[in-house]
């Protein structure tokens, strides 16, 4: 089985969103870029550190969240935490203080010396937060970040995400297949699917306005449309939407007028925006792979 496929990038500091169905080898690509597991060809850097031959020095300098529940029920917020980050190199007093000082910014310094096994997953996942957080790293790899949580849960660990990229200044990538999520929090995404790669680029590019202007009307869509196409617009009737190609300013002042002769109830008119969906409805299923790695070919996190 081959999870990713030519895969070649170069991911920037920001928030950046790693976006895939399920299975789409993004949990690969994170363990790949941690030294946790080989590539089968190519190679990879992370903070300018070859992950062949570096790994153990990328995770001194890296946090990982992951997907799964790997926490340990038995033992208090605290406690797995501070191990941690003894374990990422920290001196015991320095691991105690700065435990303390991560569990208070997740929203667990109340709950700090309660086993992890009474936590609720909103409090699970903000425990994987902060030991990813412990030892102050300098790239955050987040896989799955909000999973299991209820909209509630959710809307707290992205505020959570954007203020450590923000406030921090931390480079942060986030592994996910909820598409709403990295429109809220990401400055950049990177695509991918069957282990290749659809498209990298930053968010904007993603959700730009198209050339279709969008017109709803409440009734009288088949007039509206014989009449723009009669005044020589390209137009396509979609429900109660006529959907009109806009190459200039011209579309406007006819629809404008349209609608006004026709005495039509108008509902909206607005420039349709692509949607992170449609780049993965309109991928090809056998996309020619990108000249690269068999396993993957990434640099990420580069220079603050």
């Amino acid at each position: 089985m081959t999870a990713l496929d030519g895969l070649s990038l170069d991911i920037e500091p920001g928030i950046v969103g790693l976006v895939g169905s399920n299975g789409a080898g993004k949990s690969t690509l994170l363990k790949i870029l941690l030294g946790l597991i080989g590539a089968t060809s190519g190679e990879a850097t992370v903070l300018d550190l070859d992950v062949r031959t570096r790994g153990t020095d990328i995770r001194q300098r890296v946090g990982y969240m992951p997907e799964h529940d790997c926490l340990p029920p038995d033992a208090t917020a605290t406690d797995f935490v501070s191990h941690m980050a003894l374990i990422s190199g920290l001196p015991r007093t320095a691991a105690r203080e700065r435990t303390a000082e991560v569990l208070r910014h997740v929203g667990l310094y109340e709950e700090r010396y309660r086993a992890i096994g009474g936590y609720s997953t909103g409090m699970k996942q903000r425990v994987k937060l902060a030991q990813a957080l412990v030892h102050d790293p300098r790239l955050l790899l987040l896989d799955e970040p909000t999973n299991g949580l209820d909209p509630t849960g959710r809307d707290e660990m992205l505020e959570l995400i954007h203020r450590i990229g923000v406030e921090f200044g931390i480079a942060i990538i986030v592994a996910t297949h909820l598409l709403g999520e990295i429109e809220r929090v990401g400055s950049h995404l990177v695509a991918i699917e069957g282990g290749r790669l659809l498209r990298s680029a930053p968010l904007g590019e993603f959700i730009e306005q198209t050339g279709t202007l969008a017109v709803e009307v409440d009734e009288g869509g088949a007039a509206l449309a014989e009449r723009l196409a009669a005044d020589g617009l390209a137009v396509l009737v979609d429900g109660r939407a006529v959907l009109v190609d806009v190459a200039d300013g011209r579309p406007y002042d006819l629809v404008r007028d349209a609608v006004a002769d026709l005495g039509l109830p108008l509902v909206r008119i607005e420039r349709r925006r692509h949607r992170l969906e449609d780049l993965f409805r309109d991928a090809p299923i056998d996309a020619p792979a990108t000249p690269g790695l068999t396993s993957g070919s990434a640099a990420a996190g580069g220079p603050p």
